[in-house]
Protein backbone atom coordinates (compact mmCIF):
# COMPACT_ATOMS: atom_id res chain seq x y z
CA UNK A 1 0.00 0.00 0.00
CA UNK A 2 1.51 3.35 -0.90
CA UNK A 3 0.78 6.43 1.05
CA UNK A 4 -0.28 9.42 -0.76
CA UNK A 5 2.03 12.67 -0.24
CA UNK A 6 -1.27 14.46 1.73
CA UNK A 7 -1.37 11.46 4.27
CA UNK A 8 2.47 11.53 4.50
CA UNK A 9 2.15 14.90 5.28
CA UNK A 10 -0.12 14.18 7.90
CA UNK A 11 1.27 12.04 9.35
CA UNK A 12 5.02 14.13 9.86
CA UNK A 13 2.13 16.72 11.20
CA UNK A 14 1.64 14.36 13.79
CA UNK A 15 5.24 13.01 14.87
CA UNK A 16 5.97 16.84 14.90
CA UNK A 17 3.38 17.48 17.67
CA UNK A 18 4.09 14.47 19.81
CA UNK A 19 6.03 15.51 22.99
CA UNK A 20 8.45 13.74 25.66
CA UNK A 21 5.20 13.49 28.27
CA UNK A 22 2.05 12.54 26.60
CA UNK A 23 -1.09 10.84 27.82
CA UNK A 24 -3.79 8.44 26.48
CA UNK A 25 -7.45 8.91 25.87
CA UNK A 26 -8.30 7.45 28.79
CA UNK A 27 -6.19 9.31 31.21
CA UNK A 28 -7.54 12.55 29.08
CA UNK A 29 -11.06 11.57 29.62
CA UNK A 30 -10.16 10.88 33.48
CA UNK A 31 -9.51 14.71 34.13
CA UNK A 32 -11.06 16.52 30.66
CA UNK A 33 -13.99 18.08 32.97
CA UNK A 34 -11.10 19.10 35.90
CA UNK A 35 -9.40 21.06 32.87
CA UNK A 36 -13.01 22.40 30.96
CA UNK A 37 -13.51 24.06 34.49
CA UNK A 38 -10.17 25.19 35.31
CA UNK A 39 -10.70 26.92 31.44
CA UNK A 40 -13.97 28.15 32.40
CA UNK A 41 -12.98 29.96 35.44
CA UNK A 42 -10.63 31.39 33.98
CA UNK A 43 -7.57 29.92 37.00
CA UNK A 44 -4.21 29.22 34.98
CA UNK A 45 -3.55 25.41 34.18
CA UNK A 46 -1.76 23.11 36.83
CA UNK A 47 1.47 21.69 35.41
CA UNK A 48 0.03 18.37 35.99
CA UNK A 49 -3.17 19.21 33.54
CA UNK A 50 -1.09 20.99 30.80
CA UNK A 51 -0.74 17.32 29.09
CA UNK A 52 -4.01 17.66 28.25
CA UNK A 53 -4.27 20.78 26.05
CA UNK A 54 -1.44 18.74 24.28
CA UNK A 55 -3.49 15.86 23.81
CA UNK A 56 -6.44 17.98 22.57
CA UNK A 57 -4.43 19.62 19.98
CA UNK A 58 -3.79 15.94 18.26
CA UNK A 59 -7.03 13.62 19.05
CA UNK A 60 -10.54 15.05 17.46
CA UNK A 61 -12.48 12.50 19.89
CA UNK A 62 -10.62 14.17 23.16
CA UNK A 63 -11.38 17.71 21.55
CA UNK A 64 -14.80 16.62 20.98
CA UNK A 65 -15.79 15.30 24.68
CA UNK A 66 -13.53 18.66 25.64
CA UNK A 67 -16.79 20.33 23.68
CA UNK A 68 -19.27 19.12 25.48
CA UNK A 69 -17.44 19.50 28.74
CA UNK A 70 -17.46 23.12 28.78
CA UNK A 71 -21.04 23.25 27.37
CA UNK A 72 -21.67 21.23 30.58
CA UNK A 73 -19.83 23.13 32.99
CA UNK A 74 -20.53 26.30 31.31
CA UNK A 75 -23.70 27.04 33.16
CA UNK A 76 -22.28 26.25 36.44
CA UNK A 77 -19.44 28.65 35.97
CA UNK A 78 -21.03 31.54 35.34
CA UNK A 79 -23.61 30.78 38.54
CA UNK A 80 -20.33 29.85 40.51
CA UNK A 81 -18.63 33.55 39.66
CA UNK A 82 -22.17 35.28 40.37
CA UNK A 83 -22.15 33.79 43.75
CA UNK A 84 -18.60 34.74 44.41
CA UNK A 85 -19.17 38.25 42.42
CA UNK A 86 -21.86 38.85 45.48
CA UNK A 87 -20.40 37.06 48.75
CA UNK A 88 -17.85 40.16 48.71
Amino acid sequence: MDLATKEIDGLMRLIGLTKEQEIDCGQCHAVIAEFAEQQLTGRSIPDGLKVVEDHLSIYAACREEYGYCRRQCGPWTTIDANIQKYSR
